[in-house]
């Protein structure tokens, strides 16, 4: 979507659409741009490369839906984001995403003019990394026999064995086109819980567990011992990573683990990738026992982890649950998708304010029940065009231009094959019958939150 820019002055008459021209004013914001449409032509200037390129995303999106017209009203624009981190989570662990679909993602997101792409490339249902001298990762960690059909609850499987994996050039390849769109790309070995599949590889990792991949949704029990031999495989799947991503942040999970001396074993991690020059980011259960002193927290238990690490000095990115979480059901209506979670529709994503303390904010595309780019398509837009206005415009949004605005984006988006939820609700052969839901009320999700996050208290 096109967010809200900071001034825009329309003028008399129209331009052509060409020529256009571009450069770098260093008087602007790094990534803040000035748009004019005038009757000499069309002049983008931003104040980096980065400026410079969401400012053509702003051009491409004052076209009348899928339709490039000849000329275009005279207007000047200046604009520049809230928020330094407008992130997405992408869940490749859950069901892998093969590359051209990773690039096809990172293109929509850049398109939004969001900046980074959390990849959550490990989980207890799939290993997505190869990783030198660890071949059973990708032989054996990288496949489960069947998958979950819908809520846990409900154990429904499937008969379709699913998995995949990127080698270290598939993932340099998506850094590169990333960085292309100043995207930087995070990623996430999630330790030392939801490491099942890294344990059925090799079960010397764990606690005498000797089982298979996970093939059911939810948390194993089944996390990493703290042997020293442990310590050193993290530690050379750390160093891969670090080899692969030049991002500053690595992501270590520490999230859902029942592990004794987790706040031990993230502060070892948290010393080796300092030593690499780069820094934790991990998920709000890190600050239970005291996090790193420099480590980022996406704190997505809600409002209190995230007072509670802003007091604690740290850098936080807001990520919600109730708030940012596109897995979660998008209305009642009953041919929703595998409803779960609590409702969260597009006027909820839209109203979210992540505050003016943190770092910014980031929604989390979990995907258990997206067995497809166009089961992904259909849950993330356009709930995702709200979020991107929630982390580049100001505060005291309006819901209604932004709905009038969205019409013609959809078009744009269809012309490009996103396979988006229509506003209308869902289609018929939206349904999952097959794959039933869950759904959740806020209360009662509040309330577990309240409980979940009663250690930090």
């Amino acid at each position: 979507m096109i967010p809200q820019p900071l001034s825009v002055r329309p003028q008399p008459g129209f331009a052509a659409t060409a020529p256009i021209s571009t450069g770098v004013d260093p008087l602007l914001p790094a990534e803040g741009y000035v748009l004019d449409v005038s009757s000499f032509g069309i002049s983008i200037r931003g104040g980096g490369p980065a400026g410079v390129f969401y400012g053509e995303q702003t051009l491409r999106q004052l076209f009348p839906g899928s339709v490039v017209p000849s000329r275009l009203p005279c207007v000047r624009i200046e604009d520049r984001p809230r928020y330094a981190w407008r992130g997405v989570l992408l869940d490749v662990a859950r069901h892998f995403m093969p590359v051209p679909e990773v690039l096809r993602f990172i293109e929509l997101i850049a398109m939004h003019k969001l900046n980074v792409l959390h990849l959550h490339l490990t989980d207890d249902q799939g290993w997505r990394v190869e990783v030198p001298g660890w071949p059973r990762l990708t032989t054996v960690g990288a496949w489960r026999s069947c998958s979950m059909r819908g809520s846990r609850q409900h154990e429904r499987y499937d008969d379709q064995p699913h998995g995949g994996y990127y080698t270290a050039d598939d993932l340099r390849s998506i850094v590169a086109f990333a960085a292309r769109r100043h995207v930087t790309v995070v990623p996430e070995i999630d330790m030392p819980g939801h490491m099942q599949a890294a344990v059925a590889s090799y079960p010397m990792l764990g606690n005498g567990f000797a089982g298979p991949v996970r093939t059911a949704w939810g948390v194993s029990p089944h996390g990493l011992n703290l042997e020293p031999a442990t310590l050193d495989f993290c530690r050379a799947v750390l160093d891969h990573i670090c080899d692969i991503f030049p991002s500053p942040l690595i992501g270590i999970g520490g999230d859902e683990c029942g592990v004794p001396g987790q706040p031990w074993f993230i502060a070892q991690m948290a010393a080796h990738l300092a030593s690499r020059g780069r820094r934790v980011y991990g998920w709000d259960e890190i600050l239970a026992g005291g996090a790193p002193r420099d480590a980022v927290v996406a704190a997505w238990r809600g409002q209190f982890p995230m007072e509670k690490a802003l007091a604690a000095g740290h850098e936080v990115v807001a990520c919600p649950d109730t708030s940012l979480y596109l897995d979660y059901r998008q209305s009642d209506d009953p041919g929703e998708p595998t409803p779960v979670g609590t409702l969260l529709r597009l006027e909820d994503v839209y109203a979210y304010d992540p505050g003016d303390a943190v770092l910014g904010a980031q929604a989390n595309v979990w995907t258990e029940h997206m067995e497809s780019a166009r089961r992904v398509d259909y849950m993330v837009f356009p709930r995702l065009c709200a979020f991107a206005e929630v982390v580049w415009g100001p505060p005291g949004r309006d819901f209604a231009a932004f709905r009038e605005r969205l019409e013609p984006h959809l078009q744009r988006l269809g012309a490009l094959g996103v396979n988006y939820r229509p506003l209308s609700g869902p289609r018929p052969w939206d349904a999952r019958a097959e794959a039933p839901g869950n759904p959740r009320t806020l209360p009662d999700r509040l309330a577990e939150l309240a409980e979940m996050t009663a250690n930090l208290r």
